[in-house]
């Protein structure tokens, strides 16, 4: 691993800290001979997977959003490894969250023109379809997201849950709220995914797309953020949310949701259907 990743960035390497591992891959922290500090993420080898690829081009399209766009730089990637600045962990701050909930109205209101995205996505280790499609969001949701997810979480879902969520699906265009344009998303935007430094937030891990822009908020509910209330209300200030935007939350959490009953089974079963039953409630 020294060697390849002083291959990749062109210096030599101090020293690596093993940071543990997240699905496939292993963290590090690695001090560099120019005295950099770097995170680096690392396939085995002998493994390749298309997620470095996708997290590379989701962050320097985030980051085309301009200067302001909260997003950690591409240190240096390939297919197995993926070098990003070392980001010091600080406390978050009220004008800090506030300061974030500005930074996200930059990226959303950058519209790409399309949901989806121009590469294959994906969330974690699992693959997204991010086709391009120019139809209004809510049959992109229901197509691209929810009965993908739906598929691959059946096997912890009872027949009555499935059928709640193609419930879902089949009035999705009543449930959705006005029309919205496509928004920049940084697209798995829990709090893990926040990283507090330098007096500002910034994002990393993305699964970046063109989006619906209340999914990224509700993304931030989901697990709980730091001063939500603080971040939303900024938000809302700079670029106000439609009416009726807090009652679709449930709405937008369905595919986290579901993600989430795929890759960790039946204890996320229960949040994901109550998520489904609120939703409902929309029409």
């Amino acid at each position: 691993m020294r060697d390849h990743l002083e291959e990749l960035v062109g210096a030599r390497v101090e020293s690596v800290r093993d940071l543990g591992s997240s699905h496939a891959w292993t963290l590090h922290r690695a001090t560099l001979g120019d005295g950099r500090e770097v995170f680096v993420k690392a396939l085995p080898d002998g493994h390749s997977s298309g997620v470095f690829e996708a997290e590379v081009a989701g962050l320097r399209w985030l980051a085309d959003a301009g200067p302001a766009a909260p997003v950690a730089q591409v240190v240096a990637a390939d297919e197995r490894m993926l070098v990003l600045p070392w980001l010091p962990s600080e406390p978050p701050s009220a004008d800090a969250a506030e300061r974030f909930g500005r930074a996200l109205v930059h990226l959303h209101a950058d519209s790409p023109g399309a949901f989806g995205a121009p590469w294959d996505g994906y969330i974690a280790d699992l693959p997204l379809d991010d086709t391009l499609d120019d139809r209004p969001w809510p049959r992109w949701y229901a197509e691209r997201r929810l009965e993908p997810f739906l598929r691959r979480a059946a096997r912890h879902l009872g027949p009555s849950d499935i059928r709640l969520f193609e419930q879902v699906i089949d009035v999705i265009e009543d449930l959705a709220g006005p029309p919205e344009p496509s928004a920049r998303l940084h697209g798995d935007l829990w709090s893990g995914n926040v990283q507090w430094t330098g007096g500002a937030a910034m994002l990393i891990d993305p699964a970046a797309h063109g989006g619906h822009r209340e999914t990224d908020l509700a993304m931030l509910a989901l697990f709980g953020c730091p001063h939500l209330d603080r971040i939303l209300a900024a938000y809302n200030e700079s670029f106000p949310l439609s009416d009726g935007w807090r009652e679709r939350v449930p709405l937008h959490q369905l595919h986290p949701l579901l993600v989430h009953v795929t890759l960790f089974g039946d204890s996320y079963r229960a949040p994901a259907v109550e998520a489904a039953r609120t939703a409902l409630t929309l029409r």
